[in-house]
């Protein structure tokens, strides 16, 4: 495993922790290396990155990612470069981000679960200077390194071996601290991007600027929790993902608190982890909520030091349930999305609303429902949640090389977020209805359909399918992915088959849980399918059911 030897105060005991959670009135202060030095000046001695392996308190993670920058720099990486990361979630993520912030630099954390196209896609299409990876994942990137570009290869743990060129995490370690100017950067420049799921076609690059973190993190993450001395974020979402970043990294880092990193979650070890790190926070998506609570109960399933939780969406007839069971309190809901981190909670209003809804704007923001005309529809009717900003640097800096998207993404001022809601006329509450477009929404991933169905047609035997959701059994907001395939003249092929066909060019979500073999799907006289009739028609004792099969999922 990764060591640390130059910093002898990253591991061992705990360290002594006053909570000294950040303002950042001054704008100047919204930089996510310039936190990361304030929290080392007043909150040295605390804790700050944990695992099995680490304890990584804020000074130390101050000294290690200047190094890194000065590493990054001696390789060429200026500002406004890209760098991919494309490993684990272990402490070195999160050092490596912060370290190319110093220089200005721009991190982009790839989905663990991209092997082949999809991998060398998101490499590519990133135009990255280099590319962090590990041991478990490079073989996924020695797979389609022929097709990439100059990228320089650094691999996190081990060593080089026989890869020429390739650089380690301890060459990049081993340089004298680069001194960080924080005047030189702004609150607006793009710290990261993040590619969507391509929930309406083709993912896309979020550039997501300091100030969209951290105000988001201001007035939505860091105002549901409360904070003691001694507490913990418990994180066990993948660090390709917003979530785990506002609601336990960064806010870990504005609250001057410790962020215990889990590699990945389980639903069996979840709690026993929670007690392993004493961790007292933790955020988690809905579906992850709902296995926990499907897990069977144990005696001793409220004693652990969790105190509060974010759950979302969780589902209402279980809040109760879940925080009876558990001992914890959860938070209540709100909405966010890549491009507008948060534009609705019940942080700023004293009018008590229902746990499921999603609360009101935050002061900064401006949330209204419009038709596809742009006409604002009247409280208790169906709109699209749009939102403008009433302050620079709230929403996204467009996405990452494709203006069309961007100026697609908004109607004058408003951005379109593409999900459908309503607004109570008696409370001003908001309410979540539906997504827009087609998606399939499983275990918290947006699984564009025209991905999967893109994927299934590249199979010889395949003529047409079409892809869509049918309601999960386990939570309300989710659906399993269902296929419809129609077969190529005299073509034979099992469901499992292609199974293993999706499963070894496409990320393991795009495995679907039903599949019908059909002779024809419902189209449009424009020649588009009725996927609303699918929908409609459901499964039936003849479809073919993953659960039931023999195929097992590689992940």
């Amino acid at each position: 495993m990764r060591l640390l030897r130059e910093f002898p105060n990253t591991t061992g005991s705990f360290g002594v922790l006053i909570v000294n959670p950040l303002s950042l009135d001054d704008v100047a202060d919204r930089h996510l290396a310039r936190i990361l030095e304030l929290q080392a000046q007043q909150n040295g001695a605390t804790e700050f990155l944990i695992s099995d392996h680490h304890r990584i308190t804020y000074a130390a993670a101050d000294e290690i990612t200047s190094r890194l920058a000065a590493g990054f720099a001696s390789i060429g990486v200026e500002r406004g470069d890209r760098v991919c990361l494309f490993m684990a979630n272990v402490p070195e993520l999160v050092l490596l981000c912060l370290a190319l912030n110093k220089l200005g630099a721009v991190w982009v954390p790839i989905c663990t679960d991209y092997r082949g196209e999809w991998l060398r896609d998101a490499i590519v299409r990133s135009r990255c200077k280099a590319l962090i990876t590990d041991q478990k994942h490079l073989p996924r990137v020695l797979d389609v390194r022929n097709a990439l570009s100059d990228e320089r290869l650094v691999l996190l743990d081990g060593d080089s071996g026989d890869l020429p060129g390739v650089l380690t995490y301890r060459q990049l370690l081993d340089h004298e601290p680069y001194r960080f100017d924080y005047t030189q950067h702004d609150y607006g420049d793009t710290c990261a991007i993040l590619w969507t799921s391509g929930t309406t076609g083709r993912s896309k690059g979020v550039m997501q600027a300091h100030n969209n973190w951290i105000r988001s993190t201001l007035l939505g993450a860091s105002l549901q929790y409360t904070l003691r001395p001694g507490d913990i974020a418990y994180c066990a979402l993948p660090l390709y993902n917003s979530g785990s970043w506002l609601t336990c990294v960064i806010r870990a880092m504005i609250g001057g608190i410790g962020c215990a990193l889990e590699e990945k979650f389980s639903v069996s070890h979840f709690m026993d982890r929670v007690k392993h790190f004493n961790a007292t926070q933790t955020f988690a998506i809905g579906a992850m909520g709902v296995f926990l609570m499907k897990s069977p109960e144990r005696e001793d399933d409220a004693d652990t030091p969790l105190r509060e939780a974010g759950i979302a969406p969780m589902p209402p007839e279980l809040w109760e349930n879940f925080e009876r069971r558990f001992g914890v309190r959860l938070n209540r809901s709100g909405l966010g999305q890549s491009e507008s981190l948060l534009h609705l909670n019940q942080e700023h209003t004293d009018i008590e609303l229902p746990t499921y809804c999603l609360g009101l704007p935050p002061p900064d923001m401006d949330v209204r429902l419009f038709d596809d005309e742009g006409r604002q529809v009247a409280d208790g009717d169906v709109g699209e949640i749009c939102v403008r900003a009433l302050a620079p640097h709230l929403l996204f800096n467009g996405y990452f090389d494709n203006p069309q998207a961007t100026a697609e993404a908004y109607r004058g001022d408003w951005f379109l977020t593409g999900d459908m809601g309503r607004r109570d006329p008696a409370t001003g509450g908001f309410y979540f209805v539906d997504r827009k477009k087609d998606a399939v929404r499983f275990a918290g991933r947006n699984i564009s359909t025209l991905e999967v169905e893109n994927v299934v047609r590249r199979h010889p035997s395949v003529r047409d399918v079409a892809a869509f959701g049918i309601p999960s059994e386990v939570l309300a907001s989710e659906d399993e992915l269902k296929l419809n395939i129609i077969l190529e003249e005299g073509a034979a092929l099992v469901p499992e088959d292609l199974c293993a066909y999706i499963n070894n060019c496409a990320p393991h979500y795009f495995v679907p849980r039903y599949m019908d073999f059909v002779r024809e799907l419902p189209y449009t006289p424009t020649n588009k399918v009725q996927k609303f009739v699918l929908r409609q028609a459901g499964v039936s004792a003849d479809t073919w059911d993953l659960k039931q099969s023999g195929y097992i999922v590689k992940k």
